[in-house]
C-alpha cells in the first residue's frame, strides 16, 4: 500500500504538472472508484469544467482543490496508480478506472487492480455561491479553514508526520496517553496519518525500539528518539521518491519505481544481517501482518 512518502511524491509531480489546467471531460470506467457518490454521471458534473487551483496532502490522501472551492480527494488503497500521460493515444494499463482529460491536452489516469481506493469530491459549491462569495471578498472554504474541517470526510485523521510540525515534548504527551503497542499505535491513522507497515518498521529500528513495546513505556529519551526516527526516516524515503517493493504495485506519477527500497533496514529482510550488528533480521506474524525487526538493536 502507498503510505506518506509514496503520496508525497505524487502530490509534488501534481503540483507541477496539473495546477492551472481545465478539466475537459471525465471518463469512469468501474463505479466503485467513484462510490461515495450516487453515480458516476454525478461525480463527472462536480469535476468536467473546474480548473485546478493546487494540490495538498494529507496522510494518505490526495487533495487536489478546484476553482470553485471543491476538493477531488484521492485514495489509492492497497494498489492503486495516478498516471499523467501527454497523449490520450497512449495505451491504457489495464484496471485504468477514472481517466481526466485536460483542454491543454494530456490525461491523469487512475488505475486501480484491487479497487480498495476511491476518488470524491467533498466540499463542493455551485459557481454561482463562488461567484457570491468572491464578490463578498470571502476565501474558498478551503483556503480559511483547516483541512479537516474542510473535508468532513478525513476529520478522523491524525497528526500528519510531516505538515503537522510538534515538538518532541508534545509528541511524548501523546504517546503517554495511550496504552498500546508501539507500531499499532504508529499505524493507528487516527493517531497518526500516512504510517502503514513499511514505514512504521523503518522507523521503529532507526529509533531502536520493538514493536511491542507499550507507549507508555517510553522515558523520554527514547519518545525523543521516535520522534525524530518518524521525521527523518520519512523524509529520507520521500527525498528517495518512495518505495517500490518486488511487484512494483507503486509507481510515480510517470509511471517510474520509488528508490528508497533499496535503503529498508529491516522490511522484507528477514534472515538477511541486520546493516548495524549483523545478526539476522527477524520476521513476526502479529495482527495478520508481518513485523520486521533486529532483535539486538532494538529492545
Amino acid at each position: 500500500m502507498p503510505e506518506l512518502p509514496e503520496v508525497e511524491t505524487l502530490r509534488q509531480d501534481l503540483s507541477k504538472e496539473v495546477v492551472g489546467r481545465k478539466v475537459k471531460a471525465v471518463a469512469v470506467g468501474n463505479g466503485r472508484s467513484v462510490r461515495r457518490h450516487p453515480s458516476a454521471k454525478h461525480f463527472r458534473a462536480l469535476l468536467e469544467g473546474r480548473s485546478i487551483k493546487s494540490v495538498g496532502r494529507l496522510g494518505k490522501y490526495l487533495l487536489i482543490t478546484l476553482d470553485n472551492g471543491s476538493t477531488l480527494v484521492v485514495h489509492l488503497g492497497m494498489s492503486g496508480q495516478l498516471l499523467r500521460v501527454k497523449s490520450a493515444k497512449e495505451p491504457k494499463p489495464k484496471h485504468t478506472h477514472v481517466v481526466i482529460t485536460f483542454t491543454q491536452s494530456g490525461e491523469l489516469r487512475y488505475v486501480d487492480p484491487r479497487t480498495f481506493g476511491e476518488m470524491f469530491i467533498s466540499g463542493s459549491t455551485t459557481a454561482a455561491d463562488a461567484e457570491k462569495a468572491a464578490g463578498n471578498g470571502a476565501s474558498s472554504t478551503t483556503a480559511v479553514l483547516p483541512v479537516r474541517e474542510a473535508i468532513p470526510e478525513l476529520s478522523h485523521l491524525g497528526f500528519d508526520p510531516v505538515e503537522d510540525v510538534m515538538s518532541w515534548e508534545r509528541f511524548a504527551i501523546m504517546m503517554r496517553a495511550r496504552h498500546g503497542g508501539l507500531k499499532a499505535l504508529l499505524m493507528d491513522q487516527q493517531f497518526a496519518a500516512g504510517i502503514g507497515n513499511l514505514y512504521s518498521d523503518e522507523i521503529l529500528f532507526a529509533s531502536g525500539l520493538r514493536y511491542d513495546r507499550l507507549s507508555d513505556s517510553l522515558s523520554a529519551t527514547e519518545a525523543r528518539r521516535l520522534y525524530r526516527a518518524i521525521v527523518e526516516t520519512l523524509a529520507e524515503a520521500i527525498k528517495h521518491r518512495g518505495s517500490s517493493l518486488a511487484d512494483e504495485q507503486y509507481r510515480d506519477l510517470f509511471g517510474e519505481v520509488g528508490d528508497y527500497q533499496g535503503q529498508h533496514q529491516v522490511y522484507d529482510r528477514e534472515g538477511l544481517p541486520c546493516r548495524r550488528c549483523r545478526n539476522s533480521i527477524v520476521r513476526s506474524k502479529t495482527g495478520g501482518r508481518s513485523t520486521f525487526y533486529c532483535e539486538h538493536c532494538q529492545v
